[in-house]
């Protein structure tokens, strides 16, 4: 029977004209670049694929974090047949098919089948229930990817019988790295481009993608083949680097990154002066009760890339300095949004930093308590400090019992 899953792959891995992302796929886990949390040496993960035991499996993070990737190095790794089908797409009949084919695989040619369900979380109860005995029986191996979390998501039954493994987004330095790789791969990245990037260039983009790697090398990708190459200054020169000697160079700098990626980079350095001095607007504006500033400051951090979790403390801490005892209401808004921040996460964390901001904005101040407690801190470190009262002591024993 002609496996028509296995001819798309086929035709998929070997096509040239395929995005920048398809074609730098990692080849194993050698290539591989993020999740060391469950792939370095000695983790269950690692361990699981090298001694070719790895049971199915459920892969949940944010989308370019990894998932098919690390499926298609596992069915290379394990030498397995790897089939890919999609939750959105596939029908009943059609994982019949697919079921019907890996069993006799496996029963004709002992070759294992490795069966990948992207976005699985879209598969309804009765498709999810198709996949349990080919699982239970053995005649293939099931790899799910979502990006929900799969115990709110996939049938409890599945999620009983796979390990599952959450995946991270991508650091700034983990993209830095997939984008000097593929400047660098001659054979399928843009290595015979020529391209020189700036610093800058680079840290735009991989800080704007967000940690995933897919958006990232495939603004790259489209930034190269739409920059026309320059003549470099002083070409033929001694003196010039050996690489700009005799050829055009692309040079892809941080407006080309701005428009490839399409959005504007924002000075801005989260350890740096521009990091203090906006947080000092932003409260500052609560402070005068001026939303619109407060909301321009919240906003250029938030586009910036400014961790919310520091913004959410940052209200909280308002909250109680600057609004305090004037509306008691303000400290409990500031906890709740600093709880619903983490539970949704971005982007979406951003409405309820916007509504906690103008909050505080339009609250009451009153610096009692804070103002308070200064004054009794100054005391102690400037006077003597008192013994406290015999009325204030504790008397639930007596100072002399009785023997």
């Amino acid at each position: 029977m002609q496996d028509l899953f296995e001819e798309a792959q086929d035709i998929e891995t070997a096509n040239t004209a395929a995005p920048l992302a398809t074609r730098m796929r990692p080849r194993s886990l050698e290539e591989f670049v993020g999740q060391e949390h469950i792939l370095a040496p000695g983790k269950l993960l690692r361990r699981a694929i090298e001694a070719d035991r790895l049971p199915s499996v459920i892969f949940y993070g944010p989308p370019g974090s990894g998932k098919t990737t690390l499926a298609r190095v596992i069915a290379e790794m394990t030498h397995a047949k790897f089939v890919r089908i999609s939750g959105v797409e596939s029908n009943v009949a059609e994982m019949r098919r697919v079921l019907a084919t890996a069993t006799n695989r496996l029963s004709t040619s002992g070759k294992k089948t490795i069966l990948f369900v992207d976005e699985i979380h879209h598969f309804n109860k009765a498709q999810q229930d198709i996949l349990l005995p080919g699982v239970e029986a053995g005649n293939l191996r099931l790899i799910g990817a979502t990006t929900y979390n799969p115990f709110f998501y996939v049938n409890s039954a599945l999620v009983s019988r796979s390990q599952v493994f959450r995946l991270e987004p991508l650091s700034v330095e983990q993209l830095e790295q997939l984008i000097d790789r593929a400047l660098a791969d001659k054979e399928r990245g843009l290595g015979n481009y020529n391209v020189k990037m700036d610093r800058d260039a680079r840290r735009h983009l991989a800080k704007l993608s967000d940690g995933d790697a897919r958006k990232c090398l495939n603004a790259l990708e489209i930034g190269v083949l739409t920059t026309p190459a320059t003549s470099v200054a002083g070409v033929g020169d001694p003196g010039a680097a050996i690489s700009d000697r005799g050829y055009n160079v692309i040079s892809f700098t941080l407006p080309v990154a701005e428009e490839s990626i399409q959005q504007k980079a924002v000075v801005y350095d989260r350890v740096g002066d521009a990091h203090y001095d906006t947080i000092s607007a932003f409260i500052k504006s609560m402070r005068a009760s001026d939303e619109k500033g407060a909301m321009y400051w919240l906003a250029k951090m938030l586009h910036a890339g400014e961790d919310f979790r520091f913004i959410a403390r940052r209200i909280v801490i308002f909250a109680s300095e600057d609004v305090g005892l004037a509306d008691p209401e303000a400290l409990q808004l500031a906890i709740a949004t600093q709880q619903a921040v983490e539970f949704v996460g971005m982007p979406e964390a951003r409405i309820p930093l916007a509504h906690a901001t103008a909050y505080m904005c339009g609250a009451p101040k009153s610096r009692e308590a804070y103002d308070s407690l200064n004054a009794a801190t100054e005391q102690i470190e400037a006077e003597q400090t008192k013994a406290v009262p015999e009325y204030l002591k504790n008397k639930h024993f007596p100072v002399n019992p009785e023997v």
